[in-house]
This record gives C-alpha cells, sequence and structure tokens, in this order.
C-alpha cells in the first residue's frame, strides 16, 4: 500500500487525554481540504506531546512553543504548504 499525500498526522498524549483535542483539530482539517489531502492520521503518544506534521515537517510542537496551535493559525500553516494559492475565506481576514 502506498502513503497517500499529503499526509497530516496529529501526536497526542493518551495520558493527557488530549483524543478529543487532536480529533477535533483533524476534523477541522479534513473539512477544510477535503479535497487537498490524501490523509490524516492520528497517533497516540505519551509525556505530554501534541505534534502536527505534514508529510515529514513539523508544522507545531507544543512543547516548543508551549501552546496548543490556534485553528485559524493551524489552517493557514497547512494551506500554505499544499494549497498556497487557496483562500480560507473569514480564516484570512483574522491574520
Amino acid at each position: 500500500m502506498t502513503a497517500r499525500t499529503p499526509r497530516i498526522e496529529i501526536e497526542y498524549c493518551t495520558q493527557c487525554r488530549w483524543l478529543l483535542r487532536a480529533a477535533w483539530l483533524a476534523q477541522e482539517l479534513l473539512t477544510t481540504f477535503r479535497d487537498d489531502l490524501g490523509e490524516v492520521a492520528l497517533v497516540p503518544g505519551t509525556g505530554g506531546i501534541f505534534e502536527v506534521r505534514l508529510d515529514d515537517e513539523t508544522l507545531w510542537s507544543r512543547k516548543e512553543r508551549g501552546a496548543f496551535p490556534e485553528l485559524p493559525e493551524m489552517k493557514r500553516m497547512v494551506r500554505d504548504q499544499i494549497a498556497p494559492d487557496r483562500s480560507l475565506g473569514h480564516t484570512d481576514r483574522h491574520k
């Protein structure tokens, strides 16, 4: 089986019970980029991890940034990588 690209991977901490946060982010990205993404995967982890990766590039690391990603910022980051000419409507207006 070949990997579907672009592939978003959201690794979340099971000890911290961040599955719902990760699933909500996945749902929002799949809804916004329904024709642009090949896959969104939820990856269980431990130790307070919450990372969002696009293919092999880390877009967001809670450990490095000290916070969870805001949805509009995450959508812009993904868009800038996979569909730079695409408008995000009201999300773009709130930069």
